[in-house]
């Protein structure tokens, strides 16, 4: 008895030191917070898409322009229509949080408080990909007064690990990736990052959950002009002459159960690139050895 009565006085000391850090804290306002720097192209945040190999890609915090080459391609459907999809490079299975925050006994999230995530590309363990966490503040929480991962789970809040998946590539401010599959929101969003405010591009063409506790991934079958192992081979896409479009055939669309805009990529013969036109096509070519890769690449528009 002795033992619960310690442990009901420790309980409720670490509650009430929660509201006490709570209350000494005040509410940051977004629009005049620092605004976190960004780099997807150094070599610790990139691996396909590296600026020092790579001049086209603007330095570090520079604004990118997604609809750009090379950050854009022009692939196919599994029928064969002109499939127009972002390359955001290669992204791990293992979604990173994002947190969430609802007061107690409300089924919307706090009005007005951005979402709060924990890594920057480059850090360990950040993905595009981020699994929400449900977290549940008091009643009389003042929305930006938590803008901080660790501060967060420091305070010990009820927390609930949902299956839902945000498709989140933070980057540089004032950034623009212009198409949106249907068209959604391609403006820039906003979380919190250790009291910074970072930027973020939210593609959700399509609803995603996980798979076990993954990311899940669809086929994307690819063709280089010289196939990857042979000298300069994996570099260059086969496209059609005095076109952007290449011979990339999607496995799935958004739309499709199967759909995820991570790809697993599968190269194909690049003798084959000019019979490749359709998943049929693609599935029928020879198949060549390539580094297992899984890349983000959200399709933003299909031309019927």
């Amino acid at each position: 008895m002795k033992t619960l009565t310690v442990f009901l006085i420790a309980a409720a000391l670490s509650a009430l030191e929660c509201e006490a850090v709570l209350a000494a804290s005040q509410p940051v306002d977004p629009d005049h917070a620092p605004i976190a720097a960004v780099d997807r192209y150094s070599d610790s945040a990139g691996t396909l898409l590296r600026r020092s190999a790579d001049t086209r890609l603007p330095g570090p915090n520079e604004p990118i322009d997604f609809d750009r080459p090379p950050l854009t391609n022009l692939g196919f459907s599994p029928t064969g229509e002109p499939a127009l999809y972002y390359r955001l490079d290669v992204q791990s299975t293992t979604p990173a949080p994002v947190f969430i925050l609802y007061r107690e006994g409300e089924d919307e999230p706090v009005q007005g408080q951005l979402d709060i995530i924990d890594t920057l590309p480059g850090q360990k363990g950040y993905n595009d990909f981020r699994r929400i966490w449900k977290v549940r503040v008091p009643k009389d929480y003042v929305a930006n007064t938590i803008t901080d991962a660790a501060a967060l789970q420091q305070l010990g809040y009820k927390m609930e690990k949902t299956d839902t998946l945000l498709n989140m590539a933070i980057v540089p401010d004032k950034s623009r990736a212009r198409f949106r599959f249907k068209g959604g929101n391609a403006e820039l969003q906003r979380a919190w990052f250790q009291s910074q405010v970072a930027k973020f591009f939210l593609f959700d063409e399509a609803p995603l959950s996980v798979s076990g506790d993954n990311v899940p991934v669809s086929p994307i079958y690819d063709g280089f002009t010289i196939n990857p192992g042979e000298p300069n081979g994996g570099k260059e896409l086969c496209t059609d002459p005095g076109s952007t479009q290449t011979h990339n055939i999607a496995g799935t669309v958004p739309g499709d159960k199967a759909y995820s805009p991570l790809w697993l990529r599968i190269v194909y013969d690049s003798a084959a690139c000019s019979s490749v036109h359709n998943l049929e096509t693609a599935i029928q070519a020879k198949k060549v050895a390539a580094p297992v890769v899984f890349i983000n690449c959200p399709i933003v528009s299909i031309k019927h």
